[in-house]
């Protein structure tokens, strides 16, 4: 809907309109007992300051007390089959409390630390919603709901996997008669683009969701948690629309899925491990069940190398598979690096050729110009690499041309708008856009591209390791997986650093400076410079050594609660 909802503020109370036409329900929010319910426009008092919203992204407590948290600025991305989809642009995170004055000065500090949290989740692109369409379903599972289903509130209804403010409107969802504020929110990317073919047109749109389960930052959240969450879990859904038919094709993409870790610990690849204290077959079991169970078949294509620091991890995933014993799921490993490598990118043809039967027998999702169902997905592709990112999204985007070209016969040139899918996801998982995406954009690996994947790498490894542990904090506080408590005790946040932290870097840079003023002011003899020289060299080496043998001591940690340690 195009109208938005107003807030009004009053120093008692929020009072929040719905935005159906002609609607008179208003949500009043007690900023004192926290309290909400449902009022009408006439008891929205005259004086009340009053500003329009694009709609709720919820509540939740930080040190201060409780907080609102609205949209305050939307861009429309499109219409999907008549429904128009937002992006939520910009936020607003409003204070129930009208002062700060009942803090003291660290508790103060530290819900400004909550609240720059809270924002570096809402600044994270890729916050999608619609009023009146249930984004969190594929098009397919919602054509095979019941009439019960359809009567549900959006809030009710959603894929809880994909609603991102679900911990924000735990208060809301408590009360059934306040649904109709509630607005579920995606995290992810969609694009929709109208194109034309021999004198027809048809929209193309595709949808990545990321799931809420296991959420988190590149090296800090890996594998799966005991409830057989893997990490990094996104399902994207690609849409035709063409003549009055409608056509779905779903895949997924998620960390493989047993328990095993890589922290940052200053080294450019920190060395994957693998528990041995584990019983990995238990959440490996309750992870393909949910899969199998909501997708039907799948086909796993694992991307990693198979040699080197990966090849554990891949031999490890084989084995879980056979294990298994699964006719369910099939199996593929194909060393994505060594294949291509010397730019060979044209041997990525031999996968897709590999699994060409296997998409067949799965297909996509259709329904004809007279609404009926004609073809159902019975499988999905499950594709991962380390990340789940680059290599990952170049699959990805050739399996998603091949049945493009099943549903419309022609050769169209959609492949950039994987390359921005690419970015989104990279973005929010490692923190730089996506690699490799020259050739996704284009179809061939260039040199330009290589420089720039350069580069990508290299502010990766700088926020892997020294910003990540804040990025990771800030997921696990808007998603829940840690609450503020209401009473005035200590946060994690004042967790000390080591004296380490701050001590050896000092020691390193005054040797490593003393090194060169040495080399630069010769000493009497070339003798005396040299000792000079090699002694503040050792040292400073030295110190690097110790700093990089502590590497896990000098990265960015989380302080919250991501304390889970491999074995």
């Amino acid at each position: 809907v195009a109208n938005w909802p107003d807030r009004h503020t009053t120093p008692e109370k929020f009072f929040i309109e719905a935005c159906d036409e002609g609607a008179d329900a208003v949500l009043a929010i007690d900023r004192v007992s926290n309290e909400m319910a449902l009022t009408g426009k006439k008891d929205v008092p005259p004086s009340a300051v009053t500003r329009p919203i694009c709609g709720i992204m919820g509540t939740i407590r930080l040190v201060a007390g409780m907080y609102l948290i609205v949209i305050t600025r939307k861009r429309n991305v499109g219409s999907l089959l008549g429904h128009a989809v937002w992006k939520a642009v910009d936020f607003d995170v409003i204070s129930y409390k009208k002062t700060v004055l009942h803090l003291s000065e660290i508790q103060s500090q530290e819900n400004k630390t909550f609240l720059s949290m809270i924002n570096n989740v809402l600044t994270t692109d890729g916050f999608y919603f619609c009023t009146d369409y249930d984004l969190t379903h594929t098009m397919q599972r919602l054509a095979n709901t019941s009439p019960d289903f359809q009567e549900m509130s959006l809030l009710e209804r959603a894929d809880q996997r994909f609603v991102w403010n679900g911990n924000l409107l735990r208060e809301l969802a408590a009360q059934p008669e306040l649904h109709k504020f509630a607005l579920p929110v995606v995290h992810g990317f969609i694009v929709m683009k109208p194109c034309r073919i021999n004198g027809k047109i048809f929209e193309w749109i595709l949808i990545s969701r990321r799931s809420c389960f296991r959420a988190g930052v590149r090296y800090y959240v890996r594998g799966i948690d005991s409830e057989g969450h893997a990490a990094n879990f996104v399902e994207t859904e690609q849409i035709v629309l063409y003549d009055e038919t409608k056509a779905s094709f779903v895949q997924t993409r998620g960390s493989m899925p047993f328990y095993w870790s890589q922290r940052p610990n200053l080294k450019y690849k920190p060395k994957p491990i693998i528990s041995k204290t584990t019983s990995h077959m238990d959440g490996f079991q309750r992870h393909f069940d949910s899969q199998l169970l909501i997708y039907g078949k799948q086909t796993i294509l694992n991307l990693v190398n198979q040699k080197g620091s990966e090849k554990p991890l891949e031999q490890a995933f084989a084995k879980m598979v056979s294990g298994m014993n699964n006719g369910m799921l099939r199996y593929i490993a194909f060393d994505f690096h060594k294949e291509c490598s010397h730019m060979r990118w044209d041997r990525l043809q031999i996968l897709v050729d590999s699994v060409a039967e296997t998409q067949d027998e799965y297909g996509f999702f259709m329904v004809n110009s007279e609404g009926k169902t004609v073809a159902q997905q019975k499988g999905v592709f499950r594709s991962n690499c380390m990340d789940c990112l680059d290599r990952t999204n170049v699959i990805q985007s050739l399996l998603a041309r091949r049945s493009l070209q099943m549903v419309i016969p022609c050769r169209l040139q959609l492949l950039a708008s994987w390359a921005d899918n690419a970015n989104a996801c990279a973005v929010q998982y490692a923190g730089t856009g996506a690699l490799k995406t020259d050739f996704t954009r284009t179809g061939k690996r260039t040199r330009l591209g290589l420089v720039m994947d350069g580069w990508n790498s290299m502010i990766r490894y700088y926020k892997n390791n020294f910003s990540d542990g804040f990025r990771q904090d800030s997921i696990d506080l808007f998603l829940g997986n840690f609450a503020v408590d209401e009473s005035d005790g200590p946060t994690p946040l004042r967790v000390q650093k080591d004296w380490k932290f701050l001590t050896l870097p000092i020691i390193m840079l005054v040797a490593f400076s003393m090194c060169i003023v040495c080399l630069l002011m010769a000493g009497d003899t070339w003798t005396e410079t040299l000792a000079y020289v090699m002694f503040w060299g050792a040292a400073s080496a030295i110190t690097a050594a110790i700093i990089m043998y502590n590497g896990q001591d000098f990265v960015d940690a989380p302080k919250l609660v991501h304390k889970e340690k491999i074995d």
